[in-house]
């Protein structure tokens, strides 16, 4: 079956500023790395605040024609009220960097961190917290007037969790046995269970989203939208009115909370089973990946449907899909087969605006560095950046609009 493409299909890679920059010792989660037991540091990470223009390049070279990153909010307002001028001008440097080189930039206001001031003042669930991200968004629109896509958060729902978890570490402060780090992406062979985010920080962070929304349309006239982690939960029999109950805590208050915006970001690595006690943990397998998640490329297909449908058909743009791997075959091999089942998805008729792969570079992935996601590898003492064979293929398939005999595009 041929899928055509709409004129102007993103094929784009994604980064985050705190994974890849190095050095934002202004953010709540510098700060956890200094003190936290188990956490690794980010420290220079990638110097990609130094090196955008040279990852940038690599991308365009490749033949993509997108790239999101964020902006990092504790570097734009390091004081409460303070904004920076010169790191308003450095993104606003990156966005100029990426539209010479042909990347269409899609930016994210905020990628999990915020500033150490906002989080020591209680965070997302304190008194003013929804002033003082409008505050910072409001100053940001200054350099998104020719921006064509803006996310106001990254994966509110893993920020609830973060926020819920961090709230269960203050409250075991105190006890005699001090609990190590349980990163929200990465533990172990066999990925365990999260909680469940509480209700009342999903409300909030939903409240946020609506509270700038509109600002940015209004001040750049970008498409507005936010990512979900899309778990692509499937109900074993007996399993369906547990699936709707845990479903609803973990993604779609967020997806309803989508409804309006002009895309809703789709964010897919794997899917899991939920019976009548609840989620099916990931065993240990051969197959798992990196981070402890089953190898199912075609939990995208799932998480595309379920988003089209909760969000009652909002415009679809996969923000983030990949594999945590030192196979590179298999990343092409992943990414062939989530591509397969996103064209299905638009062969029924959902409207899907772009393919952003995660992620452009390894990286630092929220408290540890072995995890690999990169279509580029960087040597952490040098910074080199070493496109991997998986770069290139994708580029050729951003080129052609098309996996090899599977897809004609428009253009």
């Amino acid at each position: 079956m041929t899928t055509i493409l709409p004129d102007g299909f993103l094929w784009g890679a994604a980064t985050a500023a705190h994974q890849i920059e190095g050095n934002n010792v202004n953010s709540d989660f510098w700060d956890s790395e200094q003190k936290q037991p188990g956490m690794e540091r980010s420290g220079d990470a990638v110097d990609s605040y130094h090196r955008y223009a040279e990852d940038m390049a690599l991308l365009a070279g490749a033949g993509l024609n997108s790239y999101r990153f964020s902006i990092e909010w504790a570097r734009i307002e390091p004081a409460p009220g303070h904004i920076s001028r010169a790191e308003l001008a450095h993104y606003r440097r990156m966005i100029e960097t990426a539209q010479r080189l042909g990347l269409t930039p899609v930016v994210t206001l905020h990628h999990f961190t915020s500033p150490r001031w906002f989080a020591e003042e209680g965070g997302w669930m304190a008194d003013g917290a929804i002033e003082r991200f409008r505050f910072y968004v409001e100053a940001v629109t200054e350099i998104l007037h020719d921006v064509k896509w803006v996310l106001t958060m990254n994966e509110p729902n893993m920020l609830a969790l973060m926020t819920t978890m961090a709230r269960a570490m203050e409250q075991a402060q105190g006890q005699e046995e001090e609990t190590d780090w349980m990163s929200p992406t990465v533990e172990g062979d066999a990925r365990p269970v999260l909680p469940d985010p509480e209700a009342d920080v999903a409300r909030r962070l939903v409240e946020a989203h609506h509270a700038v929304r509109g600002i940015i349309r209004e001040r750049t006239g970008a498409a507005v939208g936010w990512s979900v982690a899309n778990q692509a939960l499937v109900a074993r029999p007996g399993g369906e009115e547990k699936l709707a109950e845990v479903r609803y805590i973990r993604e779609d208050i967020f997806l309803e909370g989508a409804r309006g915006d002009d895309f809703i970001g789709v964010q897919s690595y794997t899917s899991q089973d939920v019976t009548a006690e609840g989620i099916v943990p990931h065993p240990v397998h051969p197959e798992n990946t990196l981070v402890g998640n089953a190898y199912r490329p075609d939990a995208l297909g799932i998480a595309v449907r379920h988003a089209w449908e909760v969000t009652g058909g909002v415009p679809v743009m996969v923000t983030e899909n990949g594999i945590a791997t030192a196979d590179d075959g298999r990343r092409i091999e992943y990414t062939t087969t989530a591509l397969e089942h996103l064209f299905a998805c638009m062969g029924e008729g959902i409207d899907v605006r772009g393919y952003l792969h995660w992620s452009a570079l390894d990286n630092y992935e929220w408290g540890h560095w072995a995890p690999t996601f990169g279509l580029i590898a960087v040597d952490r003492e040098t910074f080199e950046r070493r496109p991997k064979p998986s770069l290139a293929w994708f580029g050729q398939v951003a080129r052609d609009g098309a996996l090899p005999t599977a897809l004609t595009t428009s253009r």
